[in-house]
């Protein structure tokens, strides 16, 4: 009975396991056929911007860091001991050459004129009265009324009297001087800066700085090119004024200009560079003494030059370089070497041909060997305002990355 009890217990498990096995193979058949009859969709194909390689002229320059120097500046101070009466402009106000600027007293200067002119009066008529003395002695010595030494007497006495009339017109030429410098006037037009004394301050002959005056219209760009560069800078002095244009902090336009003016005679053999200098037209005064500039100098015209838009460009540890998308719509990796920026554009030295198109956008997300779908716009026509065939001057770097250089390019982050 036991046996018979336990064999019917099997036979239960074992349908138990079948009904379990024939519901997992029905509900696995039930996925599987859709899956067969409606496969799943594949993922869309990713829409790229591109731009094309093209030509066109451009100009080549080269580039310096520099700073900007006064042509002109002064210390003023005092000829003159006096209190000062006033000061006639405000601390760093621009001023015009022969602008009064601070004003000492001048009465006892003007007293000590006159003194002057007073004994030159009494001195003329002093010797007057010689020269009339001396003329009747020579008459009357004819008759034999004077003796010699009388006549010569009123000689001696007249010359003095002529001498004693010099030295009147002297002191009152020192006297006129003296009171015209108790007025500081600029020495020419510029800005002032902090004055060191104020209304009431004894101003004394013995050094006193009253205030520092530079001058801001011209200015000069002093940069140092590398010996290396200047056989091309010499050679373009040659062909007539070097243009020279400043560009100030980060800004991509010039906003100065002018012409290269100096070139030193002597090479720097620690560092190898030369000193050089451009003179600055600065109307607005807006660039002061001391700044950190960067000079460029326009050396020529360059035609057939590859530019593509500097955001196609990307780095890493090999290099720079850009993705191109071939007539097939496949993304290749093609590393670049690159030259100057112009604004938005750069220059291509080598690795594109014109006519290709180079991503601009979604350049995380691609990989070589990847299908996409361009989508074709031209950013590398001429900025609004320049014909299509040239472009304006660059907006930084150098033409040439250069050993050396304090305006070579350096790696492209």
């Amino acid at each position: 009975m036991i046996g018979t009890l336990r064999s019917a217990r099997g036979m239960a498990v074992l349908a138990l396991a079948g009904a379990l096995l024939a519901t997992v193979f029905a509900l696995r058949s039930q996925r599987d056929r859709p899956a067969a009859a409606d496969p799943l969709p594949s993922p869309p194909t990713l829409e790229v911007p591109v731009a094309p390689v093209v030509r066109q002229t451009v100009p080549v320059y080269l580039e310096y860091l520099g700073t900007t120097q006064a042509i002109r500046g002064v210390t003023l101070e005092a000829q003159v001991t006096g209190y000062l009466e006033r000061y006639a402009v405000r601390d760093g106000e621009d001023v015009r050459k022969g602008q009064l600027l601070y004003q000492i007293d001048p009465r006892a200067y003007r007293a000590a004129l006159d003194q002057a002119r007073a004994q030159l009066e009494r001195d003329a008529a002093a010797y007057r009265y010689a020269v009339a003395n001396h003329d009747r002695d020579t008459r009357l010595i004819r008759t034999g009324d004077v003796s010699l030494d009388t006549l010569q007497l009123a000689a001696s006495t007249a010359t003095q009297d002529a001498a004693a009339v010099a030295a009147d017109r002297a002191a009152i030429e020192t006297a006129q001087l003296n009171l015209g410098y108790t007025s500081i006037r600029a020495p020419f037009a510029g800005r002032l800066s902090l004055t060191q004394v104020h209304e009431g301050a004894l101003i004394t002959v013995a050094g006193t700085q009253l205030n520092t005056l530079v001058q801001l219209d011209p200015i000069y760009a002093t940069f140092n090119p590398p010996d290396t560069d200047l056989p091309r800078i010499e050679a373009a002095l040659r062909r007539g004024p070097l243009p020279a244009q400043v560009l100030v902090g980060n800004s991509a336009t010039p906003e100065y200009s002018g012409t290269v003016t100096f070139i030193d005679n002597t090479v720097n053999s620690s560092t190898g560079t030369i000193t050089m200098r451009a003179t600055l037209s600065n109307p607005r005064h807006s660039l002061l003494p001391g700044q950190f500039i960067r000079v460029r100098l326009l050396m020529a015209q360059q035609s057939n030059a590859l530019l593509i838009p500097q955001i196609a460009v990307s780095a890493s540890q090999l290099g720079q370089y850009v993705y191109v998308i071939g007539p097939d719509n496949l993304v290749r990796q093609r590393f670049v070497t690159l030259g100057a920026d112009y604004g938005p554009l750069v220059r291509v030295e080598s690795g594109l041909a014109p006519g290709e198109w180079v991503a601009t956008g979604s350049l995380l997300r691609l990989g070589p060997g990847e299908r996409v779908q361009p989508v074709r716009h031209s950013s590398t026509a001429a900025p609004r305002g320049h014909p299509a065939g040239a472009l304006p001057p660059p907006a930084r770097s150098a033409s040439e990355p250069r050993a050396g250089s304090s305006g070579a390019r350096g790696p492209r982050r």
